[in-house]
C-alpha cells in the first residue's frame, strides 16, 4: 500500500496527521507527532522531497532520522511531538496515555496555526481518539495510506529513538539504544540480572516479574 494525499485532498483546508510511537516497549515514554502541510504544498512534496516518507516502521533507523530532520525543516510544515511518561503510562494504562500524548501534540500544534488556516481537519493513525481541538477522522494502518500521518510516524518514531539513547546513557546495562526498550531477549536477561530502572513501565508483566531482582548499575 502507497502513501497519497487522497485523504487529505478529500478533507480539504488544513489536515493534520497524528501518529504515535512505543506502545510495545517496556521502558520510557509513549510518544506522538502531528504534522501539517498547506494543501497546496502536498503534490509536489510527495513527487518530490516527501517521496520517501513512509510507515515508519518500513524505514531503517538512520534513514527515518533523515526523513525527520527533512521533515522539520520543510518550509510551510508546521509541527508538534508530545509524549505521556512511563509513569503515567503505569498510572492510566498504555492505550489512554497514547491518547493523552495525541491530544497534547494536536494541541500543540494547535497553538501554532494561524486564523487563516480554518477549517481544520486531523486524521489520526488507528482508533478514534477523543478530546482532540479539531473535528477528526481516525484511520486504520493510516501510517501505510496518508502522507501527513506517515510524517508523524517518522518523528515520533525518530524523537523517541533519540530518548532510548538518552536512557541507555543515564541507565547502561540494559542496551536501550540497540533494542529501543522492547521485550527483547537481551533486554529481558538484562532486566533478569539488573531489575528496572526508574523509567521502566512498572505495570507491565515482564518488569513486574523482575521487580524482585537486584537493582544496581
Amino acid at each position: 500500500m502507497a502513501v497519497s494525499i487522497e485523504l487529505e485532498q478529500k478533507l480539504g483546508g488544513t489536515v493534520i496527521g497524528i501518529d504515535e510511537a512505543g506502545r510495545g516497549p517496556l521502558v520510557g515514554g509513549v510518544y506522538a507527532a502531528a504534522v501539517t502541510v498547506p494543501q497546496s504544498e502536498l503534490p509536489a512534496l510527495l513527487d518530490g522531497p516527501w517521496r520517501e516518507v513512509d510507515d515508519s516502521k518500513r524505514l531503517a533507523e538512520k534513514h527515518r532520522d533523515e526523513l525527520a530532520e527533512l521533515i522539520r525543516t520543510t518550509p510551510g510544515c508546521k509541527w508538534f511531538i508530545a509524549s505521556a511518561s512511563s509513569q503515567e503510562i503505569d498510572e492510566h494504562n498504555i492505550l489512554a496515555a497514547t491518547h493523552m500524548a495525541m491530544r497534547r501534540a494536536a494541541q500543540g500544534l494547535a497553538a501554532k496555526l494561524d486564523a487563516q488556516d480554518a477549517p481544520v481537519h486531523i486524521l489520526v493513525d488507528g482508533l478514534p481518539v477523543d478530546g482532540l481541538p479539531f473535528p477528526s477522522q481516525n484511520v486504520v494502518r493510516g501510517d501505510s495510506m496518508s502522507l501527513l500521518i506517515a510524517a508523524a510516524s517518522i518523528l515520533a518514531k525518530s524523537t523517541r529513538d533519540a530518548d532510548c539513547r538518552r536512557l541507555d546513557r543515564l541507565y547502561p546495562g540494559y542496551g536501550f539504544a540497540k533494542h529501543k526498550g522492547y521485550p527483547t531477549a537481551a533486554h529481558l536477561k538484562a532486566l533478569s540480572i539488573l531489575g528496572p530502572c526508574p523509567e521502566h513501565r512498572m505495570s507491565f508483566a515482564p518488569v513486574v516479574k523482575a521487580k524482585s531482582a537486584a537493582f544496581r548499575f
